[in-house]
């Protein structure tokens, strides 16, 4: 089974044929491909130490061995699973410019519309120009409401129109866009923070999903914005496109084992289909090929 659409050739691919055994010239090949792959140095170190007590390994077991440590340390940052249980329940969506993240909540708005859920989109990034106009067309295309205003407009006041708008019109799913904010901009993290505020006070109770969405191909320096907006919003989960091949997102290692936030979606293509539930262990076996 395969996270992708086509099995893709993983990080590591060669090494096991190039190695018989399980010896000290494999594990320092497979630290360094790790820390190539912006696993990190803990990852790295964690999934040689571990194998190094393993005896008597060879070809595909030493594999699945592998596969099964760095399954184990996604899964300690938590279960991939969103929680959304209440009505409404909101899904604030943050991250740095050009990553995703508008075209995400259309994929997201997608799927619940799929379900039949009632979403309504929250247009808080008044800051860039055309991007509730951007959130709009998604809106058309996957029948969800919409709250905007004009733009350079307080994001305050939208999130507490929406609020406002989700229970008046019954809406399952709040998903709101904010502004793709850079992770030393403290004035905007600021901002990041009111908004959340208002959300607890106009919908206390509601299940809230904090989603980062970051680039697959960001590298380590997507483990430095996770940490700057876990710090400002408490982020719950990530969200990781651009995610089209094995050799990309070694990332969620680091932000695993630093962090303890688990990737609950990836965006796999370019379609609108392409958002998918993110799989630790399909994932692992994906890299190791």
């Amino acid at each position: 089974m395969s996270l992708f659409k086509e099995k893709k050739k993983g990080l590591l691919g060669g090494l096991f044929s190039a190695f018989s055994r399980v010896d000290e010239d494999f594990l320092e090949e497979l630290e360094e491909r790790l820390i190539l792959a912006d696993a990190g140095v803990e990852t790295a170190e964690t999934a040689v130490e571990a194998l190094r007590k393993e005896k008597g390994l060879k070809g595909e077991a030493v594999q699945k061995r592998l596969a099964e440590i760095l399954t184990g340390e996604m899964e300690k940052a938590g279960t991939p699973e969103l929680r959304l249980n209440t009505k409404p329940a909101v899904i604030v969506m943050v991250g740095v410019n050009g990553v995703g993240k508008t075209t995400t909540i259309g994929k997201l708005a997608k799927v619940f519309g799929s379900q039949g859920k009632k979403v309504l989109l929250c247009a808080a990034d008044t800051f860039r120009a055309a991007a509730a106009e951007q959130l709009g067309i998604w809106a058309e295309r996957t029948g969800a409401d919409i709250v905007r205003h004009g733009e350079g407009g307080d994001p305050g006041a939208v999130v507490f129109d929406a609020c406002s708008a989700a229970k008046a019109r019954g809406a399952d799913i709040i998903i709101v866009d904010t502004a793709g904010r850079l992770h030393n901009k403290q004035n905007l993290m600021n901002e990041l923070t009111k908004l959340t505020k208002i959300i607890d006070r106009e919908l206390p109770g509601a299940d809230r999903e904090i989603l980062l969405v970051l680039d697959a191909t960001t590298g380590q320096n997507g483990l430095i914005q996770a940490e700057q907006f876990a710090k400002a919003a408490g982020i719950t989960g990530i969200v990781l496109t651009k995610l089209d091949g094995t050799a990309k997102g070694g990332v969620v290692f680091s932000i695993a084992q630093r962090l303890g936030v688990p990737v609950k979606l990836a965006g796999v293509g370019e379609g609108v289909d392409d958002l998918r539930q993110f799989n630790a262990r399909e994932f692992a076996e994906d890299m190791v090929q």
